[in-house]
């Protein structure tokens, strides 16, 4: 993972370079090998980490250019999450690392979009 301003400087290029709009960034899902808790192991698109660096699966974010801001949609941990991979940082924390200071619920992602477009 590199320097949060790494991240911030990235983000802000592209928007500088893309103008205006709203730009979605899809990060990957875990792949179960045979059933859904015993996965192979998760590779991020190398999109998504160039731009946000989080190796978490089940996440997508969002830059809104004309707005002015940028948002990560996933889940916090679940006590079985935790109980299962041991502590972990929170999605907001995680974020925070990255320079994005807005996060929401994976599930809310669709009603943003309706809303912006």
């Amino acid at each position: 993972m590199f320097s949060k301003e790494t991240y911030i400087q990235r983000r802000k290029a592209l928007g500088q370079h893309v103008g205006s709009g709203v730009l979605l960034f899809l990060g990957n899902e875990a792949c179960g090998m045979n059933y859904a808790d015993n996965a192979y192991d998760f590779r991020q698109d190398s999109t998504f980490l160039y731009y946000f660096g989080l190796q978490t699966a089940h996440l997508l974010a969002i830059i809104n250019i004309d707005e002015g801001e940028t948002i990560v949609f996933g889940d916090e941990l679940t006590i079985d999450d935790i109980v299962w991979m041991g502590n972990q940082p929170g999605l907001t924390e995680q974020c925070e690392r990255i320079g994005v200071y807005k996060t929401q619920s994976y599930g809310d992602a669709a009603s943003y979009l309706e809303r912006v477009h």
